[in-house]
């Protein structure tokens, strides 16, 4: 239950520092226009902190950590988070710059939300197995 809160706990920090980077950034920038630095804040906070706040209630209810499949979701949805968070970050930034698109920083952001629709399965067989049970 510590990891969970610990993970939980730095995706608040991160979810903060998101903030004032978007806000100061675009602010030294001169930027007024739409950047995904805009959203990185709350996607941190809602799919990070708050989420992993769920869980943490969750295993204290139904033990989601003795499950088989816990540790494939965790790692599986941590990556993709991590992975999602960071497109949306440096897609941003480079909007702010003044740089043109890269189908690379798309095809990353992909990968990254098809990383979280995988752990989001297993988070899901795990939380069935363990209510089952």
């Amino acid at each position: 239950m510590k990891k969970i809160v610990r993970v939980s706990m730095i995706y608040m920090i991160l979810g903060l520092i998101f903030g004032v980077y978007y806000r100061e950034f675009t602010k030294l920038n001169d930027f007024t226009g739409v950047t995904q630095l805009s959203v990185t804040h709350t996607h941190t906070l809602i799919l990070g902190m708050f989420f992993f706040l769920i869980v943490l209630l969750l295993e204290k209810n139904f033990q989601l950590t003795a499950h088989k499949n816990y540790k494939k979701f965790f790692v599986c949805y941590n990556v993709g988070l991590g992975m999602t968070l960071m497109m949306l970050l440096v897609h941003g930034t480079m909007t702010v710059l003044g740089y043109a698109d890269h189908a690379a920083i798309s095809g990353i952001a992909g990968l990254g939300h098809i990383m979280l629709a995988v752990g989001l399965g297993y988070f899901f067989n795990v939380l069935s197995g363990s209510v089952r049970d």
